[in-house]
């Protein structure tokens, strides 16, 4: 710990974030080029220059470790090998996320889709899921997401292999209530698939983000397309009206109390957090990722000011 105590008097504002950023992908074993360290900076910085010069300054205090322009705080030659096998499969099943988040688009209600997950970090587990955020019209959530989950089910035997639907909005809440660095780094890598207009006002709507990430800016997405075909305007114009709204009620009660039954070890306050159900969000995620890796950051923060007696607040 001695051997880093001359670095700890002399580290700026730029340095401790970028060890803070490391931390936190190490708790994914993911480990960041330069130009990914800007993007997931917690302090602004105009050019990847101000992040080259403190990298210099980290190598040569010890306190980090490269290979391959890879960064990480320790073992970064076996987490890049392993990061570069993760973005091969991701590659390979980025055409079924194409075709998939079309078919999802073409759902009576939809409006918007983008992937989610770990696809959005560019990388995919042997056995991972492909995650999509969706987007609805108002009133009819949970509506189109029975319709999603049923189409899951019957026709992909409920394989959530390519194609897993965990987060759902509605157009008029579109801001994320949940703003911490987990949620301000799933909202920045979100990748824009589907419906250009409603996307576009999704990342103007969590600006938030950007307290956390200032250099990540917005996705590109001149390339998307809205999908509004014949049979999707029949579906919707069938499911209109007063029907319609006591059925997405319906839906989302019969599924808030499937989720009761299957989860009964979840008090009010973690049920919220990971199973959110409200008329204009459904969130799906009963393993709590959220609360599970801020736990973890905050830990690899106390076990980094451990082992180096640098705080990194």
């Amino acid at each position: 710990m001695g051997s880093h105590a001359p670095v700890k008097q002399t580290l700026n504002e730029t340095e401790r974030a970028v060890l803070r950023t490391l931390v936190y992908f190490d708790i994914f074993r993911h480990p960041l080029r330069e130009e990914e360290l800007l993007r997931f900076l917690s302090t602004a910085c105009p050019d990847r220059t101000c992040v080259r010069t403190a990298l210099g300054t980290l190598l040569d205090g010890g306190l980090l470790v490269r290979e391959g322009g890879h960064y990480a705080l320790r073992d970064v030659g076996e987490a890049v090998r392993e990061r570069t096998t993760a973005e091969a499969r991701a590659r390979k099943r980025m055409r079924r996320a194409r075709h998939m988040s079309r078919l999802i688009a073409a759902f009576p209600f939809v409006r918007g889709v983008m992937l989610s997950g770990s696809m959005s970090k560019g990388v995919l587990a042997e056995d991972g899921d492909i995650d999509y955020f969706v987007i609805t019209e108002p009133g009819r959530l949970w509506l189109a997401r029975t319709l999603l989950i049923a189409f899951k089910k019957v026709v992909l035997l409920n394989s959530r292999r390519n194609f897993c639907v965990n987060y759902l909005v509605d157009t008029a809440h579109l801001a994320i209530e949940d703003r911490n660095l987990f949620t301000a780094t799933e909202v920045m890598t979100l990748i824009p698939m589907q419906g250009r207009s409603t996307c576009a006002a999704f990342f103007a709507a969590n600006t938030w983000a950007a307290t956390h990430l200032p250099n990540a800016g917005r996705p590109c997405m001149e390339h998307l397309h809205d999908t509004h075909g014949p049979l999707k305007r029949i579906a919707e114009r069938v499911l209109g009206g007063g029907m319609g709204d006591e059925l997405d009620e319906w839906c989302m009660l019969r599924t808030k109390d499937h989720w009761r039954r299957k989860f009964p070890e979840f008090d009010a306050a973690r049920f919220e957090l990971a199973l959110r159900s409200r008329r204009y969000v459904s969130k799906h995620h009963p393993r709590n990722f959220q609360e599970r890796v801020l736990t973890a950051f905050a830990q690899g923060l106390a076990a980094f000011e451990q082992r180096t007696g640098i705080a990194l607040p």
